[in-house]
């Protein structure tokens, strides 16, 4: 009875990374599957007393239906951290509050994209927005990702002939390969948007996630209006108010407010009040420093390990902040195989398959270092080198059987 659903529903696939996740409930796998914050790191007692508080002061309030835009004081807030990182003078109105940055993704999804339209994304691309944006049938023209970002040769003739409704990227940590645009690359991509009618669609959920480097300048610095920005409280306070937001033109922001009026009316506005009031009485930078402090030597022991355990053959990404680093085997060698062999390790990681909107990515896999402490760290990369080393070996016999 598949004719009762829509034609988007029937190309529509359960997240494989949500999937993956049910392995890591055994408690028995070590998991660098999912991208989750470390949960050490949330700020329980800070939130604890916010909760109360807003209760107390204006609880009937707080339960209350609120405006679809969200929350002012937090839309201020915002506003005035983009100020304070960027130097960008921010109309609060320029900003929505949203249910994570994944709600951002479909709401742009639905006012930009017509069925057939083509989108330019960055390959490996986050599978969140893949998802987002398969529902509503676009043609994806994926650019490769360089160690210093997007590849601006395919990239620039991309631009030229696809006629793209936007480009969508991660250029801070991006998920899943760790990468960061340099600024220089930032610059060409800018200005060969400049020339162009296509916008720019700028996810960073991990920016503020910096331990090594100096930040880089947002793509609105350069782009004004052309560039809509995504951010997220996910990372920086805790994931499960589900609270993001989309900075964009007021032209935009009016099509975004009507499509998420059509979806939810607003978003969680009790969790808006809370956050907000958490915001007005701790310092974020302090909070997001301890988050830093540990994500780095979570990194440092991965790469650490990689470089332990790993055959030599074997590339890696070096990310200088965020949660994730990228690695590539050996030609012939299948990161699904790898999957398989080491979950009989009780090891879990995400294949690279599903970060690619076609058939490349085969030898490609994720690993996350956030919410795994350090002697899991050791312990799951030790296992991992293992089962790589089998899988060569395996290999090399069934290419060159005695």
């Amino acid at each position: 009875m598949n004719h009762h659903f829509s034609r988007r529903m029937n190309n529509a696939h359960k997240s494989f990374i949500r999937e993956i996740l049910k392995v890591g409930e055994n408690p028995s796998v070590i998991s660098f599957a999912g991208g989750l914050p470390n949960p050490d790191l949330f700020p329980i007692k800070e939130i604890q007393e916010a909760c109360n508080k807003v209760l107390t002061t204006g609880g009937a309030d707080a339960l209350q239906y609120s405006t679809t835009e969200g929350y002012l004081p937090l839309r201020e807030y915002i506003a005035g951290r983009y100020l304070k990182r960027f130097g960008l003078t921010v109309d609060p109105a320029e900003i929505l509050i949203t249910n994570g940055s994944q709600q951002g993704l479909d709401l742009l999804g639905k006012i930009f994209i017509d069925e057939g339209d083509n989108l330019i994304i960055e390959q490996p691309g986050y599978l969140g927005a893949i998802q987002a944006f398969t529902a509503y049938t676009p043609n994806f023209f994926p650019v490769p990702l360089n160690e210093d970002g997007i590849d601006i040769a395919t990239f620039s003739e991309t631009v030229a002939t696809a006629k793209a409704k936007f480009f969508y990227c991660v250029p801070n940590f991006q998920n899943p390969s760790g990468i960061t645009y340099t600024k220089e690359c930032r610059e060409q991509v800018a200005r060969i948007l400049d020339k162009s009618d296509t916008l720019l669609i700028e996810d960073d959920p991990y920016g503020e996630l910096r331990f090594i480097g100096e930040p880089s300048p947002t793509f609105r610095s350069y782009l004004g209006t052309k560039a809509i920005i995504l951010g997220t409280f996910s990372k920086i306070v805790v994931p499960s108010f589900r609270l993001g937001w989309v900075y964009a033109p007021k032209r935009i922001m009016e099509k975004l407010i009507i499509a998420k009026q059509g979806t939810d009316l607003h978003t969680n506005y009790f969790s808006q009040k809370i956050v907000s009031q958490y915001l007005q009485d701790y310092n974020i930078d302090d909070h997001i420093e301890k988050i830093k402090v540990v994500y780095k030597k979570h990194r440092d022991t991965m790469i650490r390990m990689i470089e332990q355990h790993f055959p030599s053959e074997i590339e890696y990404t070096k990310p200088e902040g965020g949660m994730f680093l990228w690695v590539t085997l050996p030609a012939g060698l299948t990161s699904m195989a790898l999957f398989e062999r080491a979950l009989t390790k009780d090891v879990a990681f995400v294949p690279g398959n599903p970060f690619f909107v076609n058939t490349k990515g085969n030898n490609t896999l994720r690993l996350n270092y956030s919410n795994a402490n350090e002697e899991m760290i050791e312990k799951g990369i030790k296992k991992l080198g293992e089962a790589i080393k089998e899988l060569i070996t395996s290999q090399a016999k069934t290419l060159c059987p005695a």
